[in-house]
């Protein structure tokens, strides 16, 4: 059967803070104490922010007043009162509780609300605060495979698929990051020189060294970029930045943080723009990817470390695995041949190469044999 494929015009909600904000007169002050993203938070879980009491010395400690849900008209509601700190931690909390429902179908023609429903009102409103924009949702509808839901989205210009369960766990990951990205207090120092100590690291398989030297850099660096110092950045510093980012993101893959490996090859990836160390940053970020189980994603990621610039001989085996993953063996076969062609070993691609020949079986056998009678002909 064809997939179900739903376009998410009507459901997508791009933009609704940035709307909401136009009819709030204190809306940028409250985004300035708050916190943008906190006071979005917020507004999805019905929290109205009645008054603050700031405290400028420790910003955490500044006393919110709030109340939650609609009031009744002839209700007079008493207010909530907690430190911001405390605040910012109850809104998170409130996010991440768990309202996820496996049983929900869709019809072939299902209403706006009965996809708002299946997806998520909570994660409709949280994917445009991440840059995520919702292009399409996509059910595989064929009786002989589990029912796989796919989400298609835009983020950072690029055309992305996530399963959606995944998805919902990115976007709850994200929401939990908030916290920390606070916690962890102003910009900490950036050290490049501690670039070269976690290379050693790497190398010698001292992922929990890697993470101590290098663990407390994306938080800074993501807000940094968004600044016009982050922007005048030099091409070798952005490249040592990047560099590092890499070396953080494999080794939160090699430990199993593989959600929090996809974020920070996705900042590296911003700090190098293009050339080499974007290729490296791809092919590192589809690596984790073909690892954690997700051939599909990681396809994407190894094109574009091929586009820019990475080699094939590097590229292939694993792009080949990709396609092997996603039972596209014809794709998988032409990967393992370029791969070949580049100098990869027959013993290196042997474990994928069983699996393509035992899936084309007889076709392949007589494409093989059709191709070396036109060699021998010499056409």
């Amino acid at each position: 059967m064809e997939p179900l494929d739903l376009p998410l015009d009507n459901v997508r909600t791009d933009g609704w803070f940035e709307r909401i904000g136009e009819g709030i007169s204190a809306f940028q002050a409250l985004c300035d104490i708050v916190g943008e993203r906190f006071f979005a938070f917020s507004v999805i879980i019905g929290a109205r922010i009645t008054s603050l009491v700031i405290d400028r010395q420790n910003p955490d400690l500044s006393i919110v007043d709030f109340v939650l849900g609609e009031q009744e008209e002839e209700t007079e509601v008493e207010p909530q009162r907690l430190t911001l700190g405390d605040f910012r931690r109850r809104l998170v909390g409130a996010l991440l509780v768990e309202d996820d429902r496996d049983d929900l179908t869709l019809s072939d023609a299902p209403s706006v609300e009965d996809i708002q429903l299946y997806i998520g009102v909570r994660y409709l409103l949280l994917a445009p605060l991440y840059g995520y924009s919702l292009k399409r949702l996509v059910i595989e509808r064929d009786p002989k495979l589990a029912k796989e839901v796919s989400l298609v989205a835009i983020h950072d210009g690029q055309e992305e698929y996530h399963p959606l369960l995944q998805f919902r766990q990115r976007i709850r990951g994200l929401v939990r990051e908030e916290v920390e990205r606070v916690a962890s207090g102003r910009r900490n120092a950036i050290d490049l020189a501690k670039v070269a100590e976690a290379e050693a690291a790497f190398e010698a398989g001292d992922m929990q060294k890697v993470i101590s030297l290098l663990g407390s850099w994306p938080a800074p660096l993501a807000i940094f970029w968004r600044q016009p110092e982050g922007q005048m950045l030099s091409a070798d510093a952005r490249g040592l930045i990047a560099k590092g980012l890499g070396f953080l993101g494999s080794a939160c893959a090699r430990l199993g943080e593989v959600e929090q490996a996809e974020e920070v090859f996705r900042l590296g990836i911003q700090y190098a723009q293009e050339g080499l160390a974007a290729a490296e940053l791809f092919f590192r970020l589809g690596d984790a990817m073909l690892a954690s189980g997700r051939p599909g994603e990681a396809i994407g990621a190894l094109r574009r470390a091929l586009a820019f610039g990475m080699s094939t001989r590097d590229i292939m085996p694993r792009l080949s695995l990709a396609f092997a993953d996603r039972d596209k063996f014809v794709a998988s076969f032409a990967c393992a041949r370029a791969a070949l062609d580049a100098g990869v070993s027959e013993l290196e691609l042997a474990p994928v190469m069983r699996r393509i020949e035992s899936t084309l079986g007889q076709p392949l056998t007589a494409w093989k044999a059709r191709a070396l009678e036109l060699a021998g002909k010499g056409t």
